[in-house]
């Protein structure tokens, strides 16, 4: 370091004549310039972590660190006033849908004594609230919190959780009912679902009720794992259903392209309750907006490091939700899609 700061010194001083005063505030400049050099913008060590910056450690199970989602959760943190990297560290774990690596990873989190803990999935929530009693949970898209038994209620959650609901089990009406708009006909619904899923019996428990109103058979195949999937719908074509409804799970959003592709093969139209479904080819999706429901989590983990308690804060239910209608797979199954329809939807792609 001695070197090229001399040699500097020396070229600076020769190109102000030597004067006494000069190089003595020559050498006073450079000596601020080593002290801190994050002023002047000669090192990076500005942009490193601080020592005082809080730690947030975050699970996601169906989606990826470099999500909608994600980018969403980082963007509240962001508009908060946390920055990240100066206030706030962000450890992202993904388990990929597979719940198998969801113990593994909370245990991690909870072993590098995190500030806070942020979860999706019912599934992961109960792993967490076992794995600690004392690090704040948050909640950004669960299904069910108080049908699940996560929560003493919406409005004084309790223990060390809280969050956001997603309202799963209210919208599985509204969706099969949708369905049933776009084809008039339909009398045989084949439902996905998976039975490790914590909270799927509550929606099935929904389905079943909507179901005779709608003039609606139900017929429901369980996976749990990909080598599954294949005899679920050979159970859909035995069962002679004219269209599948898949209850929203990690499992199933990270497999859609294999679902997308056993529906297509046997021309089944496809419902869900999130977009990337639609955009993979189902003819329609339906609920919560899942980028919104984790921009709000973030003012959770804003409160937590201020001080609030999890189990004081009231549990919210989303505010916005997402109508995609898929007219080229609409097309492709010779279905028309009703201008009621179109209307009423967020987005057609087409």
């Amino acid at each position: 370091m001695a070197g090229p700061l001399a040699y500097h010194h020396i070229d600076l001083v020769n190109c102000f004549g030597g004067k006494p005063m000069t190089r003595r505030l020559l050498v006073l400049a450079l000596i601020t310039l080593v002290a801190c050099p994050g002023l002047c913008g000669l090192a990076g060590a500005a942009d490193a972590p601080q020592a005082s910056a809080r730690h947030i450690g975050v699970l996601v199970v169906g989606f990826s660190p470099e999500s909608e989602e994600a980018k969403a959760f980082q963007q509240g943190l962001q508009d908060a006033g946390y920055s990240e990297g100066r206030d706030v560290v962000i450890e992202w774990q993904s388990a990929l849908g597979d719940y198998g690596k969801v113990p593994g990873l909370v245990a991690h989190l909870v072993e590098r004594k995190v500030d806070v803990i942020v979860v999706n999935t019912t599934f992961a929530a109960q792993t967490a609230m076992r794995a600690t009693s004392t690090i704040p949970i948050v909640m950004s898209v669960v299904a069910d919190p108080l049908g699940s038994g996560l929560v003493a209620s919406l409005a004084h959650p309790g223990a060390n959780v809280t969050g956001l609901s997603m309202m799963t089990t209210d919208l599985s009406a509204k969706r099969l009912q949708l369905l049933k708009e776009v084809i008039p006909r339909l009398n045989r619904v084949a439902v996905l679902w998976n039975p490790a899923t914590p909270w799927h019996p509550k929606v099935i428990e929904e389905l079943k009720a909507a179901a005779p109103s709608l003039s609606i058979e139900l017929q429901f195949v369980g996976a749990r794992t990909p080598e599954e999937l294949s005899p679920a719908f050979s159970a859909v074509r035995a069962a002679h259903a004219q269209a599948l409804y898949v209850i929203e799970d990690p499992f199933f959003l990270t497999r859609r392209q294999m679902i997308m592709s056993l529906a297509s093969k046997a021309a089944l139209p496809v419902t869900y309750g999130e977009r990337r479904f639609a955009d993979a080819g189902a003819l329609l999706s339906y609920g919560a907006h899942f980028a919104d429901l984790w921009y709000r989590s973030a003012s959770y983990v804003v409160k937590i490091l201020k001080g609030a308690k999890a189990g004081d804060l009231p549990i919210e239910q989303p505010t916005k939700f997402e109508l995609v209608v898929n007219l080229r797979t609409a097309k492709a199954l010779g279905v028309t899609i009703p201008e009621s329809i179109l209307l009423r939807a967020d987005e057609v792609i087409r």
